[in-house]
């Protein structure tokens, strides 16, 4: 499994100081003495924002009560289903990711590039920041629409609390901007990046990143600005720094193996991927992570051999509390007695008790009949299809980006005659190829071997397909790689329409989705923002028809 050296431990702890260091408050107090630092190591800073993006529990509460509800990748634990499952709006849940991310690590990272802006000694680590702004803003847009932006973070710096919400053609246009000039100063410094646990300082990668973040953003705007797109497209591909080439180049935050823990402190500990910790649930032998009948049914109707990397059957009886270390695997049992395997896949809206699953009875669970209180119920889970414990492990990786994600986009960019020179067809291959072999170098999944890998290939047809075809399976694959990057895969999914969802409504649940009978398109702004920001708030809202509605699409997603 993944480890990781004692400076990450103590990156880490710098992260925390970093935490409390840069509120407002904080900020005054030393300003005023002059026995105190004015100012804060941006590596530290960097850290901070790295690690939260997602080592921080409160924020990912939005990912498993909404985002993999929208993307029908899980189903069927309370959370879910309650909010996303039946599109009930819930102004907390639906605000994490904006009241976590905007006090924390923007504040930090824009922070950390106005005070390295123009200081000679400090150009590599202000190039590294301002793309992981890039980054970090471009999740809030994504989810949220128009969002403060340009003067977002700088409460401090200028006096002003009620930051302008930019429109999202206006944040799209800087990003371009940003990662250009980004690309082309990192590495033309002297300074050591020592706060970055995800490349650890080389400004190489850093530069592929920075490029590879205009391929995404670029095709993101695709619709709604078809020139633009392939414009900043083709620009980025003729950048000599690069692109991910390949897995040694995938941009992943490195977390910690951490005992999982829900009490106050595991809030304000970023050590750990907070995603697993999700996955793991609050309640781990009464309330996991189903598969939703979505993702499931996909996988196995087609042989993916990622179908029982991602899923497994488990009895979770006997679970501890903090670690899913001892979970019995029923897996290979059911396969072996021909159980329908996709029975019990929650569809969207169901509950993982509605319909009641089967039972799965087992000689490798005897032993725990006369110590298991609720052995039937128990036994009745282990019928529908959970989260992988591969997946929910401390300190597997917060994805940014990976290069299997770029070979997909390359691959869309081939079909839209844009100037990429390698053909659909292989592109399409090698990003199917490095998304399953990524499931075994980042998460200790089995080893795939190529002509399994090459036999499922023969059985998708990319080339034998129309564009259209070719168009929704790039999609859906990009789809299946995003499993745990849901900030990606809820945007790429509504940017491109594939997979095709339907809506809980579709499958018998109308009379139960509490505020929309549609699959909601964004989320909407955190209540307080009506008070506190009121005059940007409306304005934003005048934009989107004068109403905070999760039904109003943000203004890449176009159909």
């Amino acid at each position: 499994m993944k480890r990781y050296s004692i400076h990450t431990l103590l990156l880490s702890g710098l992260s925390l100081l970093c935490f409390a260091a840069c509120s407002d408050e904080y900020m005054e107090e030393i300003n005023s003495d002059p026995s105190k630092a004015t100012t804060i190591d941006p590596n530290a800073q960097l850290t901070t924002a790295q690690l939260q993006t997602y080592g921080d529990l409160d924020l990912t509460e939005t990912f498993r009560s909404y985002l993999y509800a929208f993307t029908q990748q899980t189903m069927g634990c309370w959370n879910t289903t309650n909010y996303g499952g039946r599109h009930m709006l819930s102004d907390a849940d639906m605000g994490k990711v904006w009241t976590r991310l905007y006090p924390i690590a923007v504040k930090n990272i824009v922070d950390a590039e106005y005070r390295s802006a123009g200081d000679p000694e400090k150009t590599n680590i202000h190039a590294a920041v301002s793309i992981y702004k890039v980054y970090l803003l471009s999740l809030l847009t994504d989810i949220y629409g128009d969002i403060p932006y340009s003067e977002a973070g700088r409460g401090f710096i200028d006096g002003n609390p009620m930051p302008r919400y930019d429109t999202q053609q206006e944040i799209y246009e800087d990003f371009f901007l940003t990662l250009a000039e980004a690309a082309s100063e990192i590495g033309t410094g002297s300074d050591r990046i020592t706060g970055d646990l995800i490349y650890g300082g080389d400004c190489a990668k850093w530069k592929k990143l920075a490029n590879s973040l205009r391929l995404r953003f670029a095709m993101r705007i695709s619709k709604v600005d078809p020139e633009k797109a392939r414009a900043e497209f083709e620009a980025a591909l003729l950048d000599a720094g690069g692109i991910l080439e390949s897995s040694d180049d995938d941009a992943l935050v490195k977390h910690m193996e951490v005992a999982f823990s829900f009490g106050s402190e595991a809030y304000t500990d970023y050590r750990g991927n907070a995603l697993s910790q999700r996955f793991f649930g609050n309640d781990p032998v009464n309330n996991p992570t189903y598969i939703c009948s979505t993702l499931f049914n996909r996988l196995y109707d087609t042989n993916d051999p990622r179908a029982f990397m991602l899923v497994r059957f488990y009895y979770d009886g006997v679970m501890s509390l903090t670690s899913p270390d001892n979970r019995i695997d029923l897996t290979d049992d059911m396969i072996a007695s021909g159980w329908d395997m996709k029975a019990d896949a929650r569809d969207p809206g169901d509950y993982a008790w509605e319909p009641w699953p089967r039972e799965y009875t087992s000689e490798l669970t005897e032993p725990y009949r006369d110590i298991d209180p609720s052995y039937g119920n128990n036994m009745s889970y282990a019928s529908e299809p959970k989260v992988a414990t591969n997946f929910l492990q401390s300190d597997n990786p917060g994805v940014v980006m990976t290069s299997a994600e770029v070979k997909f986009l390359l691959a869309e960019a081939k079909l839209n005659n844009w100037a990429v020179e390698t053909s659909a067809t292989t592109l399409f291959e090698e990003g199917v190829t490095e998304a399953i072999n990524f499931l075994t170098d980042r998460y200790d999944c089995r080893r795939v071997e190529a002509s399994e890998i090459r036999s499922y290939l023969d059985g998708l047809h990319f080339a034998n397909v129309d564009n259209g075809i070719k168009r929704e399976l790039i999609n859906t694959q990009a789809w299946i790689l995003h499993f745990t990057n849901p900030y990606e895969c809820w945007a790429n999914q509504r940017r491109s329409g594939y997979p095709q969802l339907k809506s809980p409504a579709e499958y018998g649940y109308s009379n139960v989705l509490v505020d929309s009978q549609e699959i909601p398109v964004r989320l909407c702004y955190p209540r307080l923002e009506a008070s506190y920001n009121k005059e940007s708030y409306e304005e934003a809202l005048a934009r989107m028809g004068g109403e905070n509605s999760w039904n109003t699409p943000v203004w890449w997603d176009i159909d």
